[in-house]
């Protein structure tokens, strides 16, 4: 890291994590419309989740999910049920309520600057009841999910996009959230990376909690081949100034635990 490109390139990612002085009129101030809050549904198949967690969580002693929150990468074959995957859905991106006077905000079951909520939530499903294995697509407004295709060889596909971490590719479930920066952009500009770059911390934070407290594990992912996996979710990880530009930012693996 001695060369002087490398030190350029690390300074200005660095002023990335600085709340800087935006003076950029942003798209909002100039009285464009806003983006989307998703993604429009265009799967070939919906399920509907439910909200009744009454029977899922096994543990909701707070201390308890704080004192056991670890990194899991040992998993059993079990399967996750349904209502189980819907409460680690609703736990991490949840819509609790559309507000604004336009209604197009959303207030979630986690924190967003601005509630701009730039995030999409992708599943790889190996082993959930009832549910064949393939590509989902997390319908926060609906707290629906829509099964968007079968991935061929999905197991060791996954594993090579994600840098051979083979416990993640055999896990019940693998989540991945991709970003779209123009929701945030929108609104904060060139600031805009610095928020989304928190704000998916705070997802996989309660998919932690939320996976403890109906006794699985959790292990966040953030090494892997940005075009490999863009590729996986058929998106083009190419740099793009296009408002739809759309990117995997964080994954993370979801199993149940040998007690």
């Amino acid at each position: 890291m001695n060369d002087d490109n490398t030190k350029v390139k690390i300074m200005e990612l660095r002023e990335i994590m600085k709340t800087i002085s935006d003076d950029m009129i942003s798209d909002e101030k100039e009285g464009l419309p806003q983006p989307p809050m998703e993604k429009p549904c265009g799967g070939s198949k919906l399920i509907s989740l439910t909200k009744d967690f009454d029977n899922v969580v096994k543990n909701n002693n707070y201390l308890d999910l704080l004192n056991s929150r670890t990194s899991k990468r040992i998993y059993t074959d079990e399967a996750l049920s349904q209502d189980e995957l819907a409460f680690l859905l609703w736990a991490t991106q949840g819509v609790k309520q559309v507000v604004g006077k336009q209604k197009k905000a959303t207030l979630r079951t986690v924190p967003s600057a601005g509630a701009r909520h730039p995030f999409e939530s992708y599943l790889f499903i190996n082993r959930v009841d009832g549910l064949e294995p393939g590509l989902y697509h997390y319908l926060a407004l609906e707290h629906k999910l829509e099964f968007i295709k079968s991935v061929e060889n999905q197991v060791d596909r996954l594993s090579e996009a994600f840098s051979g971490q083979t416990f993640f590719a055999n896990a019940a479930v693998c989540f991945v959230w991709t970003v779209i920066p123009y929701r945030s952009e929108w609104r904060y500009g060139k600031i805009a990376p610095k928020y989304a770059l928190v704000d998916v911390g705070h997802v996989c934070q309660n998919l932690y909690l939320a996976s403890e407290a109906i006794s699985c594990g959790a292990c966040a992912i953030g090494a892997y081949s940005q075009e490999l996996a863009d590729g996986l979710l058929g998106l083009d990880s190419t740099p793009s100034f296009e408002n739809d530009n759309e990117f995997i930012i964080y994954a993370a693996s979801v199993g149940k635990l040998k007690l």
